[in-house]
């Protein structure tokens, strides 16, 4: 998770923000009962909030306040700092959620978490799968967010980020069956939709990737899966933010996904994949220039680690990439899908104001690695591992 903690600095926050938690409260309450130095007056008042709090998080502007109340009169007047993620007011796009499990679904947790109004753009055929799990409650527990409340969704729109326009889609797919139903699902309609719909958003998240010679090596890739891989995976990136930057609001921003892949070798990541992310991250700094002079927007791409998502199951050997980020990254744990979500927040909050053009690893810091200290090779130099 993105946050700060440093010997004195208390962070207390309610929703938005992603920090607020039920434990901070409590201990924050705990902290007025226990100090000598805090007046019997604010004892008293603390004695109220906790009467009337039940459940806790029936009144949750009250909690934050009185923790902070409670902090300041605890440190004799010092007042604690307040750091939140705070997107109230924001509007946010993001392409690329098709279930519950992914990093643009924990994406789109953390920005509702932070405020944000979120919208999605779902792949047409994975399009009614999706609305209805969403409304029969299937994916009612993954929405929970940090202060109890569900996380909303505005709008799903029908998306496929292979296609600019309506002009470029073949006879073939319009006249496939798990598109029919569906219309202005390319990427310009989906732009003017939303437009139509919201006038203008703040966030845009690129969560897209396909390669459908993955498997394959870069020796045996075609060309056709070659250049598929770099459509659907870096330029519809290109496309999404051509596209929506004449409705974003200056001083927006952008984010896509990438991997290590793209400057190591991940052998079994292929049919031009690893192309096709050393593409999007060039095309993140050009990018960045080129938004941030038109129109402020900064734009960023996280490079994140291993997740057991359903996409990255098709690739085949994820829990051994897994396996392998475990033993051999300086943090020895399994990265979650929220860290990247929290950084996602971050990168779009007014805290990274200063940041754009830049690749974001969230990884357990597996890309500073230039060995796998797993290998027998090293079993002499002891290499400490983490013990619970």
């Amino acid at each position: 998770m993105v946050g700060l903690a440093a010997s004195g600095l208390q962070i207390t926050a309610a929703r938005p923000s992603i920090f607020f938690t039920h434990r901070i409260f409590k201990s924050a309450v705990a902290t007025v009962f226990n100090s000598s130095n805090v007046p019997s007056s604010v004892k008293r008042s603390a004695s109220l909030h906790v009467s009337s709090l039940h459940p806790f998080q029936q009144n949750m502007k009250s909690a934050r306040n009185y923790a902070t109340k409670a902090n300041s009169e605890a440190s004799e007047g010092k007042q604690a700092s307040v750091l939140p993620i705070d997107l109230t007011g924001k509007r946010a796009f993001i392409a690329g959620v098709a279930d519950d499990n992914g990093y643009g679904w924990a994406i789109a947790k953390s920005l509702a978490a932070a405020g944000a109004e979120i919208l999605v753009g779902t792949w047409v055929p994975a399009l009614n799968i999706f609305e209805t799990s969403l409304r029969r409650g299937k994916f009612d527990e993954s929405r929970l967010l940090p202060d109890g409340a569900l996380m909303e969704i505005t709008k799903v729109y029908p998306l496929d980020a292979v296609f600019d326009n309506l002009e470029d889609v073949p006879e073939d797919i319009k006249a496939n069956k798990r598109y029919a139903g569906s219309s202005k699902w390319t990427v310009q309609e989906v732009a003017e939709s939303v437009k139509e719909d919201f006038g203008s958003i703040d966030i845009l998240v690129h969560s897209l990737a396909n390669g459908p010679e993955v498997t394959k090596p870069l020796l045996e890739t075609s060309r056709k899966g070659y250049l598929a891989a770099i459509s659907a995976s870096s330029y519809s990136y290109i496309s999404l933010l051509k596209n929506f930057i004449p409705i974003m609001n200056p001083g927006g921003s952008s984010i896509s996904l990438t991997y290590i892949a793209s400057e190591r070798i991940i052998p079994g990541y292929g049919g031009g994949m690893s192309s096709a992310k050393a593409a999007l991250e060039s095309d993140t700094r050009v990018l960045a220039f080129e938004a941030g002079r038109k129109r402020k927007i900064r734009v960023n791409t996280i490079s994140a680690g291993p997740l057991r998502s359903r996409a990255a199951k098709a690739i085949g050997f994820i829990d051994m990439m897994i396996d392998y980020s475990l033993e051999n990254a300086p943090l020895q744990k399994e990265l979650s899908a929220e860290e990247v979500g929290n950084t996602a927040a971050f990168l779009a909050s007014p805290l990274a104001s200063a940041i754009t053009g830049a690749v974001i690893y969230v990884d357990n810091g597996l890309n500073t690695m230039g060995v796998g200290v797993d290998s027998p090779i090293f079993e002499d130099l002891h290499i400490p591992k983490y013990e619970k």
